[in-house]
């Protein structure tokens, strides 16, 4: 071989050289941006994964804050409930009552007229008793009186009369059954004669 063909390999093999450590720096740093891009990716992908977990945690607080809550209002409306229904339980005992004693009520008034004293002692120890008794489970005679203002709330009127006076005009007049609470509950009106 000649020496031009010599030197034509070797510029030939020179340009090669650097061909391919061009080519080799050209794929290092691909492979370095690869590389750093993946280590990137996953430090990325790490720091989401912890975002959705979190995310996901407080998502669940949130629902367990707010069944606790929930639970919480539950159980004071129950037992609000159940005070409730202790305090009116007996109420159809106690509504059913109502009309023996105000027959006790009338029995009294009659025997107090008969003036037999041995009479009277016996009803009113047998009145006493039946009245205490209902009032021990939580009834309580309404006190209406006789020229008291009249309410709708809490009276019940079954008729009006020409007022006696003008002070009477929209007020009591008479009481013509008396009226009850079963604690703060009317379990039965008063009723009243109203002045017109």
């Amino acid at each position: 071989m000649s020496t031009n063909e010599e030197n034509y390999k070797d510029e030939n093999n020179k340009d090669i050289n650097t061909n391919d450590e061009m080519v080799k720096d050209q794929i290092e740093e691909l492979m370095d941006e690869a590389i750093e891009e993946v280590e990137n990716n996953q430090d990325e992908s790490e720091v989401s994964e912890n975002d959705t977990l979190k995310a996901d945690l407080e998502k669940e607080k949130d629902k367990f804050l707010r069944l606790f809550a929930e639970f919480e209002n539950y159980k004071r409306r129950t037992s609000k409930e159940r005070l409730e229904l202790f305090k009116t339980a007996n109420q159809e005992v106690m509504t059913a009552m109502l009309p023996v004693l105000d027959d006790f009520d009338r029995a009294m008034n009659e025997i107090k007229k008969a003036k037999d004293k041995n009479l009277l002692k016996g009803v009113e120890l047998i009145y006493n008793k039946f009245s205490e008794t209902l009032k021990n489970k939580g009834l309580e005679a309404m006190e209406v009186k006789n020229g008291e203002a009249f309410d709708a709330e809490i009276h019940e009127a079954i008729t009006q009369v020409p007022a006696p006076s003008d002070k009477l005009k929209g007020k009591i007049i008479d009481v013509v059954e008396r009226g009850y609470k079963l604690g703060d509950r009317i379990i039965r009106y008063p009723k009243v004669v109203t002045g017109k």
